[in-house]
């Protein structure tokens, strides 16, 4: 389990665009998020460097919790 924080995120729209970018990358990946705080809790084979990447490559700054 990966947990990661992303302080841009904000909204359900922040939400959906995170889980098709993380769901890009392992289609059976299991999210958590919690808006609120700005973390999320990734299952998934990825490593945390190609989620944190991948999530930098939309505008989305991440770093490991």
């Amino acid at each position: 389990m990966t947990k990661l924080s992303v302080p841009e995120m904000s909204c359900n729209c922040c939400k959906s665009s995170i889980e098709k970018i993380v769901k890009g990358i392992d289609a059976s990946a299991r999210i958590e998020f919690d808006l609120e705080t700005h973390l999320i809790n990734i299952e998934c084979n990825a490593s945390e460097v190609t989620l944190i990447s991948a999530l930098k490559e939309k505008g989305y700054e991440a770093s490991v919790v």
